[in-house]
């Protein structure tokens, strides 16, 4: 039961630190196969007209990329 309980200590302390490394470095988790990008592939769903929930992300994806250029633009130092 000692082994058991050792093991199992082991495996939530890893999970841990591997939760607050996800946390603090706001990574998407990825396999290491590469995923769908590997692909080629932009999106899952092969649509012609993305969906509302994708065209928000999209809308998203850009404004940030619109401020973070704005805010390297305008960076004084």
């Amino acid at each position: 039961m000692s082994y058991f309980l050792i093991t199992f200590g082991v495996f939530l302390f890893v999970i841990a630190i591997m939760a607050v490394g996800y946390v603090f470095q706001r990574k998407t988790i990825a396999g290491s196969c590469g995923g769908i990008a590997s692909l080629g592939l932009k999106k899952v769903c092969d649509c012609p007209e993305p969906c509302d929930r994708r065209k928000a992300l999209m809308a998203k994806a850009e404004r940030r990329k619109r401020r973070a250029e704005m805010i390297e633009k305008n960076r004084i130092i």
